[in-house]
């Protein structure tokens, strides 16, 4: 008998992307007509095509962990949706050996009617169980996703918490043989989150069920998978150790977010170049300072204007921490004509471990102009031993207050 429990060949998916030109009077759309008539050759394209997947082959046994990794729109989520028989691959093949059971977005799979109660048992039902094996199962899922108040309730009304809280309890804990979990998890609470971590732990070593991760988290990706695939632009770059294919992943995204220097030509300033905690090569502890640098050249004097850092995690999307100089009492920043260096400087770094991304705003007191530049460069927070007494910004989406001093040097 084969171990194996996922087989795909040559996998490829193509999407038909639509340009429609969109016109705001009567009369730009005749323009546009008439224009397209004459100079038929400058008709631009209607359709698009776009290979989300391209020729992805590769093996999973049975019993398996492997994470998924990949920059946002490298093909992860169409992967899933092809292995979870959501969508059809456009070519190549796919074999599956054993129950799927997928929790790809908050809600998946759930009736907004019924209650949590009812779609525990339509879920199981859809797996092809009895309802004695439901119910078999029905106090541990329960008990796991610590909604027993909620539990008659229509999920309608369920907060995306509670909506991924019940998910995840429903595919962990019923009879399937394969479990997909794409990065959903994000939304739970910290404490929830290492729960999950370890029950698709015991799932696959205990209960020896294949599971399929795709986090970007890479933390919780090699504290749960032995082996990772990378996938960029919709095709596989690699598959190895989980430690490698990370590896290859933090290179290439450190190679892209390079940072480039930009003008803001409203103001007469280039910033020419920012980094994080030099001195240390880059190095970000939880616990230790940060210090982030940017250094700036000015056409002109520029005065009462305001240097803004945000820092948000990879996971929320959302910015964790936010800091404005003009949110400082009695600090004026000056910048002055030549070269320019404003440091900010946090002395206790109390965030959790992973990828955080950094942003950069400029604004000018007493004027409506406000400047921003996203995620310019990305940094690692490693792990350490006491990252139970960080501050669960990944998990909430919350804002939090850290003790920081700006400088500057002109």
């Amino acid at each position: 008998m084969s171990d194996i429990a996922i087989k795909v060949q040559n996998l490829s998916k193509m999407y038909h992307i639509r340009h429609e030109e969109r016109h705001r009077s009567i009369r730009e759309m005749l323009t546009h007509k008439w224009s397209s008539l004459i100079h038929p050759s400058q008709k631009t394209k209607a359709v698009e095509d776009f290979w989300a997947l391209r020729d992805v082959s590769f093996e999973i046994k049975k019993g398996e962990c492997v994470g998924i990794i990949g920059r946002n729109g490298a093909g992860k989520s169409t992967l899933l949706k092809i292995l979870s028989r959501i969508t059809e691959p456009t070519t190549g093949r796919v074999e599956l050996h054993g129950r799927v059971t997928s929790l790809l977005e908050v809600g998946t799979g759930f009736h907004q009617e019924l209650t949590g109660r009812e779609n525990i048992y339509l879920n199981g039902t859809i797996l092809g169980m009895t309802k004695k094996e439901i119910d078999r199962k029905f106090d541990a899922i329960v008990a796991f996703a610590e909604i027993e108040k909620f539990l008659d309730t229509v999920v309608k009304r369920y907060s995306s918490g509670m909506y991924v809280r019940l998910a995840f309890a429903v595919a962990a804990h019923l009879e399937c043989e394969i479990l997909i979990v794409d990065e959903v998890l994000a939304v739970g609470d910290a404490q929830f989150q290492k729960k999950c971590l370890g029950k698709m732990g015991d799932v696959s070593q205990k209960e020896g069920k294949t599971v399929l991760f795709v986090s970007h988290n890479m933390v919780a990706v090699k504290k749960l998978c032995k082996r990772g695939m990378l996938l960029e632009s919709g095709i596989k770059k690699s598959e190895d150790e989980i430690s490698k294919v990370v590896d290859a992943y933090e290179n290439n995204v450190l190679t892209v977010q390079t940072f480039n220097p930009f003008k803001i030509k409203e103001i007469d300033m280039v910033v020419q170049k920012i980094t994080v905690n030099e001195d240390t090569d880059g190095v970000v502890v939880p616990f230790k300072p940060l210090k982030i640098d940017i250094e700036i050249e000015a056409e002109r004097d520029i005065n009462q204007i305001g240097i803004e850092i945000m820092l948000s995690h990879e996971d929320t999307r959302g910015v964790v921490f936010r800091a404005n100089t003009q949110t400082i009492k009695n600090m004026d920043i000056r910048i002055k004509k030549g070269k320019n260096k404003v440091s900010c400087l946090i002395g206790d770094l109390s965030l959790c471990s992973g990828r955080y991304t950094l942003g950069f705003g400029v604004s000018l007191f007493m004027v409506k102009y406000y400047h921003y530049e996203e995620a310019l460069l990305g940094f690692d927070v490693q792990e350490t031993v006491i990252e139970q007494s960080c501050l669960p910004t990944a998990a909430n989406y919350s804002h939090v207050y850290l003790d920081h001093k700006w400088m500057i040097e002109n």
